[in-house]
């Protein structure tokens, strides 16, 4: 009798606070609710990085990705992509014209400080 009323108990409290949480049972348990969340998360850092520049860096990314974006989109430099037979702009192009050029994407930022993270490790592991 006493673990039946501890149960009922329970589902009443877990009942509570999923309601209480605004993300229903399902959407917790597929995923959705880290999914979304982990973007919200990467979202914000992507505006932190791009609102903590300074007036000269915003201008020579807003120059620096014009021209990228020109020559990415030339129809010599386009490229196709599996199972298609029309021509898509370069992204991989562009990503390194714009990180050749000073002013890298935030996806790129974050990858150069991943691995230079990871280097550190690896020499940390060594000593």
């Amino acid at each position: 009798m006493q673990i039946r009323i501890t149960k009922i108990h329970f589902l009443i409290v877990v009942g509570i606070g999923v309601c209480l949480s605004g993300c229903s049972l399902p959407d917790w348990y597929n995923g959705e609710y880290a999914e979304r969340e982990a973007i919200k998360k990467y979202l914000k850092a992507d505006d932190d990085y791009y609102n903590a520049e300074s007036p000269q860096m915003k201008e020579l990314r807003k120059q620096n990705q014009s021209y990228c974006v020109d020559l990415a989109s030339k129809p010599e430099n386009r490229i196709k992509l599996r199972g298609s037979d029309k021509l898509f702009f370069n992204e991989p192009m562009f990503v390194l014209c714009m990180k050749n050029r000073g002013t890298p994407t935030y996806a790129t930022y974050s990858s150069m400080q991943q691995e230079q993270l990871g280097s550190e490790f690896k020499t940390k592991g060594k000593n």
